[in-house]
């Protein structure tokens, strides 16, 4: 084959090398990125509307893109997301009940004979004597029995996989802990001389959270006020059920979720994402102050009536 006086051998008297994919050097490509023009071999070429891009065009061009959100600031993630935070709780209250079924030695009764149920309980006067504040979040991780513990899991797992999904898990886990917290209060100002346990405050506050949610889409809260009102007559008509640990729990579910979704709209932070978190979070917080002065409240009003 002659060469007419053009193209390689004409310009550098000789051939030129075959250009080389940039992630695999040892690779020789006639292809190239057709964003950035860098030469590519066909694994790191992805299909594109015109064209084809290199990976590292496809990471930049994720990375610029906008962020789908839910109403509550969380990113929308297509590929099955996992609802990790509520897994892991109903893990960590799995294993607190095997703890107190093992140092009880029975399952039925796990209460009985338990240090870790002993020290973590709910009961005010003790609270208000001894200062054993960890007993206002932990007893939320306590359960009378396998099927007071398989009745909250059930329901926490129904409840709170999409619960995380739309309010994101650092909001999600905030506000299951404050409705523990808001159940505990209202039993330290209501229900002072009983002994009570359970996830069952989280579980109310997640339904109020639920409701808030649907209130925020602009959908019907029936469904949700429903099943709440069904298991509060639950708590009525069947004894040795804390009324006023699930009230208080429903209450500041209700009351934190309200602050996150509401609070950034009333408080004008528009459309700034970023401070729309921040007026959320702030406002969040101070639902969390109303829940530990009424603690607090309940507390010196103990103190006194106990002479402490």
């Amino acid at each position: 084959m002659t060469n007419p006086g053009w193209g390689p051998a004409a310009e550098g008297g000789g051939p030129q090398p075959q250009p080389r994919c940039v992630h695999h050097p040892d690779r020789p490509t006639l292809l190239a990125c057709s964003r950035c023009g860098r030469p590519a071999c066909p694994e790191c070429l992805r299909p594109a509307s015109v064209g084809q891009h290199c990976v590292d065009c496809v990471v930049a061009a994720q990375r610029s893109a906008p962020q789908a959100r839910t109403i509550a600031g969380a990113p929308v993630r297509t590929n099955r997301p996992t609802p990790i935070v509520t897994y892991a709780l109903i893990a960590l209250n799995v294993l607190i009940f095997g703890i107190t079924a093992a140092q009880s030695g029975s399952v039925l009764n796990n209460e009985r004979g338990s240090s870790l149920f002993i020290d973590w309980a709910l009961w005010p006067p003790i609270i208000a004597a001894n200062g054993d504040w960890f007993r206002l979040l932990g007893s939320g991780f306590l359960h009378f029995g396998p099927i007071h513990l398989a009745v909250n899991m059930f329901a926490l797992w129904v409840i709170g996989r999409d619960t995380e999904l739309i309010l994101g898990r650092a909001r999600y886990l905030s506000v299951y802990l404050l409705s523990i917290l808001g159940g505990s209060a209202a039993v330290m100002l209501l229900q002072t001389g009983a002994v009570t346990a359970g996830a069952s405050g989280a579980v109310f506050g997640l339904m109020g959270a639920q409701a808030i949610i649907l209130l925020r889409l602009r959908r019907s809260p029936t469904p949700v006020l429903t099943v709440v009102g069904l298991n509060v007559l639950i708590s009525v008509t069947i004894p040795g059920i804390s009324l006023w640990g699930h009230l208080g729990g429903l209450v500041a579910g209700a009351a934190t979720t309200a602050a996150l979704l509401y609070a950034p709209q009333y408080l004008g932070a528009g459309t700034d994402r970023d401070r729309i978190v921040r007026t959320g979070w702030f406002a969040l917080g101070a639902v969390a102050v109303v829940i530990l002065v009424v603690i607090a409240l309940a507390v010196l009003r103990l103190r006194s009536q106990l002479g402490v």
